[in-house]
């Protein structure tokens, strides 16, 4: 890994945007990437696109990267189609190091790009049905839900509006991880209040509102013990990332200066395990292989992005990491451990609950910020002396977990 570089990253606003289309959002972060690396179109040898609600929601089924990146003028080079959930760019991302490291390349791109807001919502929702076993969707549903079971849910704090059951599997995950080590409801709201107080400071989020703990909690219920500030909107967006080796560096106009070295990069795949085993948690053990790949630890990560599709997964995933131990996160999240100039900020960015969740955008989003943190040029989000970055990106479920899990560790430029 000592030879692989993030040389450039772009990403789009994330929001809403009704004019916006798949090719417009895609082109306009491969753009801002190529420009922030001093790349010219035609360096690219490979790229490895995601865009997994695009075949759902515009029909475009098959070779979605071949006609979204030969409208910016690629061709006659290799494009792969990539969907992993959620955690399609970051697979993106690692499948272009791993090109790199097998010599079939010098530079590469991963792109990530959704139109999610479309005007037919109960098509927009029902994009998420397939992110588990369709044939066995009610014992999906009475598995994940148990796991709720046990915990008081007080009058009022279930929304009467339809949303994604995804919803309620996160509330139960919630619920599980209360009952389990006493996490409080004020808690998880402490890590969606310093979330969308870290946004205020990211041009690129979709809200940028503040809210105190009590604002949070005061907010339109949707699963207890999750409201709204809590649950990741449905975005727009995309993000692209050039990867290169040392030759490929050289071969473009940037220096190399702000290029952003890649420590390591996994891809773990969910396993079988009780409930209750958290050591054996997908993220648990894709952790391991990272810190070993990465021949650092916990201890010297200084930034950290983690997939919070609701506040609970933020709390799930520090502990997962090895930043805190199991049953800690909650509490560490109300000391303000989290927080930008705390012991380990995390979400900067605003996380996917206020910085947006372009699905296959949302991993290679999270890089794009820790390339912007590690060279300093984050402003009033910026973690002061951040030489390590580490990021977590999750996608689908399978049995009681995240079907696939993608983490990479990035070091400063000339660490």
């Amino acid at each position: 890994m000592e030879d692989i570089f993030v040389a450039g990253v772009g990403l789009t606003p994330l929001g809403r945007f009704k004019e916006e289309t798949v090719k417009s959002l895609a082109a306009a972060a491969v753009q801002e990437a190529l420009s922030d690396a001093g790349c010219e179109l035609t360096c690219i040898e490979t790229i490895f696109y995601s865009s997994s609600t695009s075949g759902f929601l515009q029909g475009q089924t098959f070779v979605p990267g071949q006609i979204v990146m030969r409208e910016m003028g690629f061709q006659g080079i290799p494009i792969y189609n990539l969907e992993n959930a959620c955690a399609s760019g970051t697979s993106a991302f690692n499948l272009a190091v791993q090109s790199i490291q097998a010599g079939t390349c010098d530079i590469a791109l991963a792109v990530g790009a959704e139109k999610m807001n479309i005007d037919d919502k109960d098509k927009m929702f029902a994009v998420f049905d397939g992110g588990w076993d369709i044939e066995t969707v009610e014992q999906n549903k009475e598995a994940l839900l148990a796991l709720g079971d046990g915990v008081e849910i007080p009058q009022g704090s279930m929304s009467d509006q339809s949303y994604s059951v995804f919803m309620d599997v996160y509330a139960a995950f919630s619920r599980f991880h209360m009952k389990t080590f006493g996490t409080t409801q004020r808690q998880i709201a402490a890590v969606s209040a310093k979330n969308h107080q870290h946004s205020v400071y990211n041009p690129k989020a979709q809200f940028r509102e503040s809210y105190t703990i009590d604002e949070v909690l005061a907010s339109r219920p949707i699963s207890y013990p999750l409201t709204l500030p809590m649950c990741a909107p449905i975005s727009d967006g995309a993000a692209a990332t050039v990867v290169c080796n040392s030759e490929g560096l050289a071969r473009i106009a940037n220096d190399g200066a702000r290029a952003v070295q890649v420590k390591s990069s996994v891809v773990q795949t969910s396993s079988r395990r009780a409930a209750d085993d958290y050591e054996h948690h997908i993220t648990a053990l894709a952790a391991k292989r990272l810190y070993e790949q990465a021949g650092i630890g916990p201890q010297d990560i200084d930034v950290v992005e983690v997939h919070d599709a609701t506040a609970m997964g933020e709390i799930i995933q520090v502990e997962n990491l090895q930043l805190v131990e199991f049953g800690e996160g909650g509490p560490a999240a109300e000391r303000g451990d989290f927080t930008v100039g705390g012991r380990i900020p995390v979400n900067p960015s605003g996380g996917l609950e206020s910085r947006g969740h372009p699905i296959s955008a949302t991993g290679l989003a999270q890089i794009h910020e820790l390339v912007t943190q590690l060279r300093g040029e984050a402003g009033r989000r910026q973690v002061d002396g951040a030489r390590f970055g580490l990021q977590e990106n999750g996608g689908g479920l399978v049995g009681i977990e995240e079907a696939v899990a993608a983490l990479s560790i990035f070091a400063a430029p000339r660490i």
